[in-house]
């Protein structure tokens, strides 16, 4: 998303400056000081999609928003903007700039059309000596937006406005919506519903909407119509709903002139027959949309079904699985405890052999699948087996090849149940690569081509190894997927050490098969793996997740692939251990769904 920058307008102004005890931060102050600031005082509209002030902007004077909402922008290196959090009517807006005296730190754009005050430092300063409590109540927002720069977290910081478009009038719209409402309302929520009879309604109605409510449902038909229009300008966030036995048109959208086009995300949610019969591939429908993600519901009031209302509440979970060689058997323990709790797993990745697991999950395998296909694939045998004179890796890749295609077939990363992701390293631009469409198997092969070891996997011209390289524990990459809660598991450890007697005055090739054999790995197996992982700090991103565990996996290293049953205790005692200690919003998501599963 590029950054575009707009100098602010004036709207057309009332024949009466809005009284500025109607703003909540300011309602108690004495009439007579009201009064003396509106000097200092202007009001103002800003389009949706026009930007209020930019970073570095010098700062003296702190806005009030009426009516509408803006969104604060962090600019990034490369130019694009990442959305930090919504400010919304009745919120003040520029005010930790205005206090400490400095240049804006981030941008500030108007998500819809949105109506605002704005108030110099004088006049504000002037309001503080008659009502000490106004600062008060401002250092309490100062301190709350902080805490969500920090975490990307808190109300004010998520979408409250959806919008449920339907691409095809044969989708019950008010149907889903009332399914989703009722599993929102299930959380504590309150829930608005909003269709086409609130056309013509003044933003005023809009705005109580969500004063009111935590989430807002603007039910919506594609089209040409003015209430189809209202709900793409109105919407904080877009779920598109489609049907799988379908086709989209292409373009999908009808064109927005708004420039706040450019800061709406849609969310494309898949619907799918108890008979399977699609007819599309999923990419289509995806790349139509430009959708952000794909979520899947099949039937009406599913499993599904709770796992969209969490998403959409912010109390979905994330569950990230580090690379780790044999040590990441432990996840399968860790998904063991997690179903047993009744603990939600909404979207999952990983990297390198935390990716397999978690693909294994992703695909709607129970434990005791996971279980046996695991045991076959990694421990009955050593899929690493097949070595040869190394020329880009010391072994052919072919079994490993041939256990990816028998497990996981054809399926399609976008197509899978639970959302997921993969990590693998592009050699090629120096970056970690996130694989959330396409071949599943192809991903996987990438994110655990450990360099030297496995040749690498060739995408689009791009080579790609183990993920492990340059982002072993991906809890980043979950944060940017989902807004709710985030499990980590981090099997990685200090690389096992190393005998210096095997790289003294060393056997050739054939001298060291004869003595050992084609079933043991030769030394170089250790240094590449060494190589390859020795760069993965033990600390990186460990801070954003909401519980984290390190398994203590006592005499398992990287290559102990028949240590099976020893890893996955370790995960699944861990895990439990964690569980049992959780307060907070996750243990609430966790009572929240077992009661749900017991209805």
């Amino acid at each position: 998303m590029g950054l575009t920058t707009k100098n602010r307008v004036g709207g057309d102004a009332p024949p009466i400056l809005p009284a500025l005890g109607s703003v909540p931060f300011l309602r108690d102050a004495p009439p007579r000081a009201l009064k003396a600031a509106e000097n200092e005082t202007k009001y103002f509209g800003l389009p949706g999609g026009w930007q209020l002030f930019a970073p570095g902007e010098p700062s003296d004077q702190i806005y009030f928003v009426l009516s509408g909402s803006l969104g604060a922008f962090r600019v990034n290196s490369n130019g694009t903007m990442e959305l930090l959090g919504h400010i919304r009517a009745g919120e003040p807006v520029g005010e930790m700039s205005m206090i400490a005296g400095e240049p804006h730190e981030h941008a500030v754009f108007a998500l819809r059309d949105t109506e605002l005050l704005s108030m110099s430092r004088t006049g504000f300063m002037q309001l503080v000596r008659s009502d000490p409590q106004i600062l008060e109540r401002l250092t309490r927002v100062i301190m709350l937006r902080m805490r969500q720069a920090r975490k990307k977290t808190g109300r004010s910081a998520e979408p409250r406005v959806f919008g449920l478009v339907s691409t095809s009038p044969t989708i019950d719209l008010k149907q889903r919506a009332r399914v989703l409402a009722t599993e929102l309302q299930a959380m504590g929520l309150r829930v608005a519903i909003v269709g086409e009879e609130a056309v013509g309604m003044p933003a005023a109605y809009f705005d109580e909407l969500e004063t009111r409510n935590e989430i807002v449902l603007l039910c919506a038909t594609m089209g040409d119509t003015p209430w189809f229009k209202l709900t793409q300008r109105h919407s904080d966030r877009i779920w598109l709903l489609a049907r799988s036995d379908a086709r989209p048109s292409i373009p999908l959208m009808p064109e927005e002139s708004s420039p706040a086009r450019q800061f709406r995300l849609v969310d494309l949610v898949l619907l799918h027959h108890s008979t399977p019969h699609d007819t599309t591939r999923t990419l289509e429908w995806k790349y139509a949309a430009d959708a952000a993600r794909v979520l899947h519901w099949t039937g009406m009031d599913d499993e599904d079904c709770r796992r969209l209302a969490r998403t959409m509440s912010g109390k979905s979970v994330g569950l990230v699985l580090s690379g780790g060689g044999a040590r990441a058997y432990a996840h399968v323990g860790v998904i063991r405890a997690l179903r047993e709790a009744n603990c939600p797993i909404d979207f999952i990745g990983g990297s390198s052999m935390g990716a397999i697991i978690g693909a294994a999950f992703a695909s709607g395998w129970d434990d005791a699948e996971i279980d046996r296909r695991i045991r076959k694939a990694f421990v009955e045998s050593n899929p690493l087996s097949d070595y040869r004179l190394p020329v880009v890796g010391l072994v052919k890749g072919h079994k490993v090849d041939a256990r990816l295609k028998e497990h996981f077939g054809e399926t399609q990363i976008e197509d899978m149940c639970v959302p997921f992701f993969a990590v693998s390293t592009n050699l090629t631009q120096g970056t970690f690569q996130v694989h959330t469409e396409g071949l599943l198997r192809e991903a996987l092969r990438a994110s655990i081509s450990l360099p030297g070891i496995l040749p690498p996997v060739v995408m689009q011209k791009q080579v790609m190894v183990d993920g492990a390289v340059l982002n072993n524990f991906p809890v980043d990459v979950m944060r940017e997927m989902h807004r709710g809660r985030i499990i980590g598991v981090d099997v990685a450890v200090a690389p096992e050490t190393l005998s210096s007697d095997d790289f003294i005055n060393p056997p050739g090739f054939i001298g060291w098969t004869l003595r050992h054999g084609f079933k043991s790995a030769p030394p170089i197996a250790n240094l590449l793996m060494r190589a390859a992982t020795v760069s993965v700090n033990p600390n990186q991103h460990r801070a954003l997740t909401d519980i984290l565990i390190v398994p203590e996996i006592k005499g398992v290293e990287l290559r102990d692939w028949k240590e099976y049953d020893a890893a996955v205790d370790a995960g699944y005692e861990d895990m439990k251990k964690a569980l049992a200690d959780v307060k907070g919003p996750l243990a609430q998501i966790i009572r929240g769904n077992v009661a749900a599963s017991a209805d």
